[in-house]
């Protein structure tokens, strides 16, 4: 008789099928967990970057609706990798270094310009006028972005012209931003040069209308660059909070009476919080609105 084969020591178990779903249920709950430490993670660092002057913990869990320790460990995390730094003498958080280099080297002259031409374009089409958007260059102002509006009689400057700060309305925004010590520098070497019978050329005159565009917001150029054309324009900001550029209207002067640039300065201080928003500004009441929430 033959003998029967022996059966295999510890046969491997089949894996049942509850096993099978349990692991995936745990696989799901794992990545859910995942998502929500990024989610967490983000609205800290958001948060942590609406206050210029730095948060505290107890203040940045309230803000978030974290428990403290929690807020601790995950800050904790972006603190070892340079996202976030916090102060020695105040122990409150601050945004690091490594996030400024990331969002700076987005905002290159290629991005500024995708990111202004559409914007650009609604203001034209609101308006009927050219539309423009300058950053500094030195002592001047350089256009990286230009849009015609459908009137007749449009403005035939260049993207990429040069034009000088004191006699434009697009680099009074510039000059406004400047710090005092800096303007007073930029008033002792600067050439203030006469392009039109309404050209500021002297410091006083320059000075006086430089206090009333940081007092209002808004620059004018009544036809100090071009006898023919009046422009204003309004300062655009980046996430810092620091203006980068300005957006401005222009048109013939028959055309944008004083009450017609009025109407159109409007339009352009909403085309400007648009494009500050998306260089990542956030204006301080809506800082606060979001907080609040």
């Amino acid at each position: 008789m033959r003998p029967k084969p022996r059966a295999a020591a510890n046969p491997k178990p089949r894996a049942r099928h509850s096993e099978v779903r349990g692991g995936e249920r745990s696989g799901a709950v794992g990545q859910r967990a995942g998502v929500q430490s990024l989610g967490r993670a983000f609205a800290i660092m958001e948060e942590i970057a609406r206050n210029r002057d730095g948060i505290g913990l107890a203040e940045l869990s309230k803000r978030v609706g974290l428990h403290n320790s929690t807020t601790f460990h995950l800050v904790k995390t972006m603190v070892s990798l340079g996202y976030v730094r916090q102060l020695q003498d105040s122990k409150r958080y601050r945004i690091g270094r490594p996030l400024f280099a990331l969002a700076a080297s987005a905002l290159d002259e290629l991005e500024m310009t995708s990111l202004a031409t559409p914007i650009l374009e609604d203001l034209s089409r609101e308006t009927g006028e050219s539309a423009h958007f300058a950053v500094r260059l030195g002592d001047a102002v350089v256009v990286l972005a230009r849009t015609s509006g459908p009137g007749a009689f449009q403005l035939t400057d260049r993207v990429g012209v040069v034009r000088p700060a004191h006699c434009t309305a697009l680099g009074k925004i510039m000059l406004a931003a400047m710090r005092p010590a800096q303007f007073e520098q930029f008033l002792a070497h600067a050439e203030l040069k006469a392009y039109a019978p309404n050209s500021i050329t002297t410091a006083e005159r320059l000075r006086r209308e430089v206090g009333e565009v940081r007092r209002s917001g808004v620059a004018i150029d009544n036809g100090e660059f071009d006898a023919e054309v009046r422009c204003v324009a309004l300062a655009v900001r980046d996430f810092t909070g620091q203006v980068i550029g300005s957006i401005g209207v222009s048109g013939p002067v028959w055309r944008l009476s004083a009450e017609a640039l009025e109407q159109r300065s409007r339009l352009a201080r909403v085309a400007a919080d648009r494009l500050s928003r998306e260089f990542g500004y956030i204006a301080p009441a809506e800082a606060g609105a979001t907080a609040a929430e």
